[in-house]
């Protein structure tokens, strides 16, 4: 896999490198932001750390989310609840603090390209309906009164893993399982923040139930 490392510390980016050679996977180090925006085209996966010397990471992800829907791994220190709410609303995939645990980090690197590689393969064109909302699951398109509503990558993987099983109650160990391929990831907190918005994006909110102490529902 092509991986593109944003990272500007040279002693944390050698590291990364190394070990991801040793998995088998081909990276380009870059430490500064507009390079991410130069070489993103040729990437498989974006590791992202916030702390670059010329512009913010979390700016950095906003102009590349405007773009492109390469896959995002932030790696960085910054573990404050502000930042990883913003970071997982502009679109990442998933956030980790550092230090990291290497082998959680190539754990994460996978989960997050098995994913990606699904939600690309070629499906049976499905469509749920619940109420006057409309998602298209293979053309990853969601219609409200039948207005297009624009949702993150990761806020349709969560209301895909409700839509499939609409009417019915979904774990929240479900969701964080299908979606994130943990059922007990580190931050879980993520999913009530894309739940959040998404109740806020389709102006549904008693569309999509919470189920406390079990999970969630969509419709009835």
């Amino acid at each position: 896999m092509q991986i593109l490392l944003a990272e500007d510390d040279d002693g944390v980016a050698g590291a990364l490198v190394e070990v991801l050679y040793d998995h088998g996977h081909i990276t380009r180090r870059v430490t500064r932001g507009r390079d991410v925006m130069t070489y993103h085209r040729s990437s498989d996966l974006l590791l992202l750390d916030l702390g670059l010397p010329d512009v913010d990471g979390l700016e950095v992800l906003r102009r590349l989310r405007a773009v492109s829907d390469l896959s995002v791994l932030v790696l960085t220190a910054r573990g404050d609840e502000r930042s990883v709410v913003r970071g997982l609303r502009l679109g990442a995939d998933d956030y980790l603090v550092k230090p990291v645990r290497l082998t959680e980090l190539l754990a994460r690197i996978e989960a997050v390209t098995r994913r990606t590689t699904a939600a690309r393969a070629p499906r049976t064109a499905r469509t749920v309906r619940v109420g006057d909302v409309e998602i298209a699951l293979d053309a990853r398109q969601v219609r409200v009164d039948g207005a297009e509503v624009e949702l993150t990558t990761k806020e349709f993987d969560v209301l895909a893993a409700l839509a499939r099983r609409a009417g019915t109650a979904v774990s929240r160990e479900q969701v964080l399982d299908e979606v994130w391929g943990d059922a007990y990831h580190a931050v879980s907190r993520s999913l009530d923040v894309h739940l959040t918005q998404l109740r806020a994006k389709l102006g549904r909110p008693e569309l999509l139930t919470t189920i406390r102490g079990f999970g969630f529902r969509l419709g009835d």
